[in-house]
């Protein structure tokens, strides 16, 4: 996918339409330096703006990411390339997604473990605070288990949410 060719094409599509980038951009909800930024091939609309340009300029999707308009042939070999680097990008981003979640798990595991052996020694202390440091060591590790758990957690339904958003197409 050439950025700065859809860059290109959306810029003489605009003109084309007789607006401004500020034109454009009001009637897209976006500034005027976000549309010149996709002018530029800096980066490419959300989807969201996609289909509002596509709605507006009165072509495909297919044809905005491909920075062309397509004849028929075209057009199938276009959607096959805008949807394996669309499901390359959703790949990259779902591994920096996790690769997040085991950072925090680690953070966790080890905040948890540093703080057991910041704990006094357990030989000098009165009972009373012997409890004092048991509860604490049950929080200390009820913590880690709740924070990896709602990693756990987050990492599952992101997946599934992905997963069935591809059965219902």
């Amino acid at each position: 996918m050439d950025v700065q060719k859809i860059g290109i094409f959306l810029k003489e599509l605009r003109k084309q339409n007789n607006m401004t980038q500020e034109q454009l951009g009001e009637r897209l909800g976006v500034t005027n330096k976000t549309v010149s930024r996709w002018e530029t091939g800096s980066y490419l609309p959300p989807i969201e703006c996609l289909k509002l340009l596509s709605d507006m300029y009165q072509i495909s999707i297919n044809e905005i990411l491909t920075g062309q308009r397509l004849n028929e042939s075209e057009y199938k070999e276009a959607s096959e390339e805008n949807i394996s680097f669309a499901l390359e990008k959703i790949k990259t981003e779902e591994k920096r997604f996790e690769n997040k979640l085991i950072i925090i798990m680690c953070i966790t595991t080890a905040l948890a473990i540093a703080i057991m052996f910041l704990l006094p020694n357990a030989k000098a202390l009165t009972t009373t605070e012997k409890v004092k440091e048991i509860g604490v060591i049950i929080c200390v590790w009820g913590m880690a288990i709740i924070s990896n758990s709602l990693n756990l957690v987050a990492r599952v339904s992101r997946n599934e949410s992905f997963y069935n958003t591809k059965k219902r197409r």
